[in-house]
């Protein structure tokens, strides 16, 4: 097998060594359940207490704000169900976007079914909402706003600052936001910005897979979704996921501490390859926002005449690992809703890959991927 370059870390990411030896320690020495009342107990309590703090730290929130989850998508369901449900007699109106995570836009096809009527707002050709849009929607039944910091196919950045400043002056409404794919990439502080609830997720920024968080706003009123020992303070049952929960804590402390250096090298490399790509393969395009004004870790491109999917497989078979976009439905035959709501056209739709980098990604990677994306972009165009 030829050496791995891994390209798809919007899907996932490799654990940092020191979130191993976390997580290895709660699972052999302290494996005590965190409610029990003796010293293994405590210990693991203790190690919960410290998460909660490293995981508040890079969005400016509370430790006792923080819920831990079973990842970005129990966050987001339980941010829009239990926001909603809590709300239901005060309005029935959500305001999204069309280029929400599946999670956002499922949860939301679920509450129409009980009644909640959904906006959904057209983003620009960059990805981005443009802030008139959403002012048009506000409505005074509108309970809940929900949008994403940084989309997870096209990188684009919302004008998070500009859409809190209309949910607050326009409306009564919660503001969500989805921050799974800007969470350590992007500063971003939720009590700032006055955002209501956050949807956090540990395997994106080289933490465990099966653990996420939600910010829930000191004061905010939500109904939980699972009943149970009233564990999370009363409102996430369930005996905590304590392994993952410590992986997720030195995860987010890794990504304060490192938050200007990974997020500057990720940016050179994602401006040196989207540079080399275009000047190497002819009629390159990038779809979205420029490389210079996205998120520094996500490159979306299109090699028109070309089937993204077999160049997926074929770059695979050399050890280079990139994706046709989300994770979370890239198996599914139907082009990306993310690319139809930017208005692709059919060639450029099907020939786009996203490129997504992480902490373990350097420089030297770059020749290797323009040489390859070089190679089965030419031999599928003479096909």
């Amino acid at each position: 097998m030829p050496a791995i370059i891994y390209l798809d870390n919007s899907a996932t990411t490799a654990a940092l060594p020191q979130v191993v030896t976390a997580m290895n320690r709660m699972l052999t020495v302290d494996y005590g359940n965190p409610s029990s009342l003796h010293n293994m107990g405590l210990a693991a309590e203790k190690v919960i207490v410290a998460a909660r703090r490293q995981v508040a730290a890079p969005i400016g929130a509370r430790p006792a704000e923080i819920y831990f989850t079973s990842g970005g998508t129990e966050a987001t369901n339980w941010a829009l169900w239990g926001l909603a449900r809590a709300r239901r007699r005060q309005g029935r109106h959500i305001i999204t976007t069309a280029i929400e995570h599946p999670a956002t836009l499922a949860a939301c096809r679920f509450l129409q079914t009980e009644g909640y009527e959904v906006t959904i707002l057209p983003v620009n050709s960059r990805g981005i909402v443009e802030p008139d849009e959403l002012a048009k929607a506000l409505r005074p039944d509108t309970i809940l706003v929900s949008v994403m910091s940084v989309n997870n196919e096209l990188g684009s950045l919302q004008p998070i600052k500009e859409i809190a400043r209309l949910v607050r002056s326009k409306s009564e409404a919660a503001l969500h936001v989805d921050h799974v794919q800007g969470y350590g990439k992007i500063a971003l502080n939720c009590r700032e910005l006055d955002i209501d609830l956050m949807s956090l997720s540990a395997h994106k920024i080289h933490g465990p897979k099966g653990c996420g968080a939600l910010y829930i706003k000191k004061g905010l009123r939500l109904e939980p979704l699972l009943l149970g020992g009233g564990q999370e303070n009363g409102q996430r049952s369930g005996t905590e996921n304590t392994p993952a929960i410590a992986g997720f804590g030195v995860a987010a402390g890794q990504a304060v501490l490192d938050f200007a250096e990974r997020n500057s090298k990720m940016r050179a490399i994602k401006l040196e390859l989207a540079a080399r790509l275009l000047e190497a393969i002819p009629g390159t395009l990038i779809n979205g926002p420029t490389p210079e004004e996205g998120a520094p870790h996500i490159l979306n491109v299109s090699f028109p005449g070309v089937r993204a999917e077999v160049l997926v497989h074929m770059l695979a078979e050399r050890g280079i690992y990139v994706s046709t976009g989300s994770a979370c439905h890239s198996r599914q035959r139907e082009a990306s809703h993310v690319l139809k709501a930017i208005k692709l056209e059919p060639q450029r739709l099907e020939s786009a890959i996203r490129i997504s980098l992480g902490v373990f990604n350097t420089a030297t990677e770059i020749d290797p991927t323009v040489a390859a994306l070089q190679e089965c972009v030419a031999e599928l165009r003479n096909l």
